[in-house]
């Protein structure tokens, strides 16, 4: 996938004109939310769970070198191989020489955000092998030749009528708008690509290290018939998705479909335990875990370190107003919403995606809902100040801020200035109570109007309300 961060508020606008994109969007914006203030409401221990897998998390952080090791000795003690990889190229070229090794054709490939930050399908086919998505959402995006929109519902841009077009080309048959007519022509071209794959790619939620198993979740299904049915099935997982125990990743089993959909539990937990066994009825004969770094270990020991505890849930995105209102595309890579605009400047440079931590209203949503207590906006901030450190901040920006600290040293002006401004702003709104255009605020106003402040500042109603108490 093409790095187009640079260009998030030329994308942003685009997005914002997009009215089937707005349609979309605003639907968007009343399922996943509701959904999961219900479910949440239906367990009474919630906020306990989330702070014992914040806890979990450090402590795993801490010593991640530890359970990824033994993550590696179980595998390789099933029977299974795992694969060390620091770079995106790496990784891609691991699993480009599993799958020749094999003499692979076809791949069937489940959902993997992994897999798309380093550009595996595109890697794949230019050497000759031909990646087929299984998940629904995916398996569209790749017929329009498009990128996820969202980590978990990838397609979520999309309406009936650009999924309809979209098979009537591919699939050659009457066109049709019934999503359930959709549904069934995408099982009868996806069951045949099930059985004929060579190998099988899946992502992994978690890595176990007391077994060596990976799990994935999936509410289709396919996730099951990728990595049984072929010979081969090859993992692929960052290095942060390691727990130490099957009852530790119970726990953030209970967490992540609450925060993402809105489900008690996703409709497929699926454990994969090394190869087929002599007993198995099913399974590959043979299994492959790619362990992708590509920037996270380095994160280790900075202020960055708590954006690992990320279990791709999707709650900070599905609660942004930003992502909102443009949606995904407009981030410009792999990973939007609040945790994209944190881990995207690590893994691209903050040289090339310094719109994101700035494409933030700071009300601190993203952070309530993080079932594992991630405090996005505070590394936002912190993805700022490396940005103004390294003299990368427009220069319109610098000189606001350098105008804003004259006055905030001087408090009396300071004062004064916001006295006056609020005056102003007052009596410019009028009777209507919110301002249409103003003055160095058109990118606020240009889209919404501004709410006006009541004419006098916090400061004045602050004096007045101690000086009430005290008479």
């Amino acid at each position: 996938m093409q790095i187009h961060s640079p260009e998030f508020k030329e994308n942003a606008r685009i997005a914002l004109r997009n009215e089937p994109l707005q349609e979309a969007l605003g639907q968007f914006k009343y399922g996943f939310p509701v959904n999961r203030a219900r479910v949440v409401a239906l367990l009474p221990e919630f906020e306990t769970l989330r702070d014992h897998a914040r806890d979990l998390k450090n402590h795993i952080i801490e010593n991640m070198d530890i359970y990824l090791e033994q993550f590696e000795q179980q595998v390789t003690a099933n029977g299974g191989h795992v694969h060390w990889c620091s770079t995106a190229e790496d990784a891609q070229k691991k699993i480009l020489e599993i799958c020749q090794a094999v003499d692979a054709k076809t791949v069937t490939k489940g959902k993997s955000m992994v897999s798309e930050e380093i550009n595996l399908n595109e890697y794949l086919e230019a050497n000759g092998i031909d990646p087929v998505e299984t998940d629904l959402g995916e398996y569209i995006l790749q017929l329009r030749g498009d990128h996820p929109s969202h980590i978990i519902a990838p397609a979520i841009h999309l309406n009936v009528d650009d999924v309809a077009d979209t098979f009537h080309e591919h699939h050659h048959q009457t066109r049709t708008d019934d999503p359930q007519q959709l549904m069934k022509e995408a099982r009868e071209v996806l069951r045949k690509k099930f059985v004929s794959a060579d190998v099988g790619i899946t992502g992994a939620n978690f890595l176990v290290a007391e077994t060596g198993s990976t799990i994935i979740v999936t509410n289709e299904g396919n996730g099951d018939l990728t990595q049984t049915l072929p010979k081969t099935h090859i993992v692929i997982s960052s290095i942060e998705k390691v727990v130490p125990t099957l009852e530790d990743m119970s726990l953030f089993l209970r967490l992540l479909a609450r925060s993402s959909t809105g489900q008690e539990f996703t409709v497929y937990n699926t454990l994969s335990t090394g190869p087929r066994r002599s007993r198995d009825q099913d399974g590959p004969e043979n299994f492959h875990v790619v362990l992708v770094d590509n920037g996270r270990s380095d994160m280790v020991g900075t202020d960055f370190q708590d954006m690992l505890r990320c279990i791709r849930c999707a709650a900070c995105m599905n609660h942004c107003p930003v992502y909102g209102a443009v949606g995904g595309h407009s981030y410009g890579w792999v990973y939007p919403g609040p945790m994209g605009s944190v881990l995207t400047p690590q893994m691209i440079g903050i040289e090339n995606s310094g719109h994101l931590p700035n494409a933030s209203t700071a009300c601190g949503k993203c952070q309530e809902v993080c079932p594992v207590r991630i405090p996005l906006p505070k590394l936002m901030r912190h993805w700022r100040e490396k940005e103004f450190e390294q003299h990368l901040t427009p220069s319109a920006v610098r000189w606001g801020l350098a105008g804003w600290a004259f006055f905030a040293r001087r408090p009396g002006l300071y004062r004064w200035l916001a006295r006056s401004s609020a005056w102003f702003m007052h009596k410019l709104a009028g009777k209507k109570g919110r301002i249409r255009k103003l003055p160095l605020a058109g990118g606020w106003t240009d889209w919404r109007d501004m709410p006006a402040p009541e004419g006098t500042t916090f400061m004045d109603q602050w004096k007045k309300r101690q000086a009430g108490e005290k008479s």
